[in-house]
């Protein structure tokens, strides 16, 4: 962050899966992203650790604690940071209902938007039945995902050698495969359904890795995205406009500009 860069002020933040812990998580992007927005309230959508890999292989880089730091830091400075465990950091879901200074703990929240709306929050993992009744199918496709995490990573490293931005694999393949479209539309319905029996109008979540606004019947669906592939978060803004920030593009956009001046 350049000194001179203002400080983006939201209304509220959501981030997801963030997955600390594990060698994809993109804790420098995030980090900018800390540093750059400040706002009244923060939700971590769950995934915010990953106890799963933590469990397997421990490996806990420097901007890992920076991350953790940075979020006590700005609930030190006001900021109401509200956490909803998901199933990779499933080990905080006992201490439902804790609340430590500024820092709240629950399986889900309700949201008050600034125009009146109201919003479920909650990482969405009780809707996935893989999650739900297999888990050990669920542990089996966190293998793969992190296999194709790793190559993602030399993927990437090439591009940054080549002068390319950040570019998903992962992503890529999720997008083109017709199974895991339907998965993820499968998803969203579930979710939705249950804001609606809530009786509120709209939900946010994250779970699998897939940023959207839209909206499902009369339910307003809400997806925060990741921060080990798109590198996204879910905002409100000032004046109640909802909007995702694709952090990974902005990066991008600075890196051709940086390489046009240096032409």
């Amino acid at each position: 962050m350049d000194a001179d860069d203002p400080v983006r002020q939201y209304r509220t933040i959501w981030i997801s899966d963030i997955h600390l812990g594990t060698r994809g998580c993109k804790a420098e992007f995030l980090l900018d992203f800390l540093r750059e927005t400040e706002s009244d309230r923060l939700y971590l959508v769950g995934d915010i650790v990953d106890g799963w890999q933590l469990r397997k292989n421990w490996y806990w880089a420097q901007s890992h604690n920076d991350v953790i730091q940075k979020i006590l830091r700005k609930a030190r400075k006001g900021t109401e940071v509200c956490y909803a465990p998901g199933n990779h950091d499933e080990m905080l879901r006992p201490f439902a209902e804790l609340q430590l200074g500024n820092i709240h703990v629950a399986d889900r929240f309700i949201h008050d938007m600034k125009d009146g709306r109201r919003l479920l929050v909650l990482h969405g993992d009780q809707f996935d039945s893989i999650v739900r009744y297999a888990r050990w199918l669920a542990h089996l496709g966190d293998t793969a995902y992190n296999a194709t995490m790793a190559a993602n990573h030399y993927v990437n490293a090439a591009r940054r050698r080549l002068g390319y931005p950040y570019w998903s694999l992962s992503a890529y393949l999720k997008h083109r495969v017709k199974n895991a479209i339907e998965y993820i539309d499968r998803f969203a319905d579930a979710v939705s359904e249950e804001a609606k029996k809530n009786g509120v109008d709209g939900v946010v979540c994250g779970h699998i890795h897939c940023a959207e606004i839209r909206n499902i019947g009369d339910v307003l669906y809400c997806n925060d995205g990741d921060w080990v592939e798109s590198c996204t978060a879910l905002v409100e803004h000032l004046d109640g406009r909802l909007e995702i920030i694709e952090w990974i593009d902005r990066h991008a956009m600075e890196l051709r500009a940086r390489q046009l001046v240096a032409a």
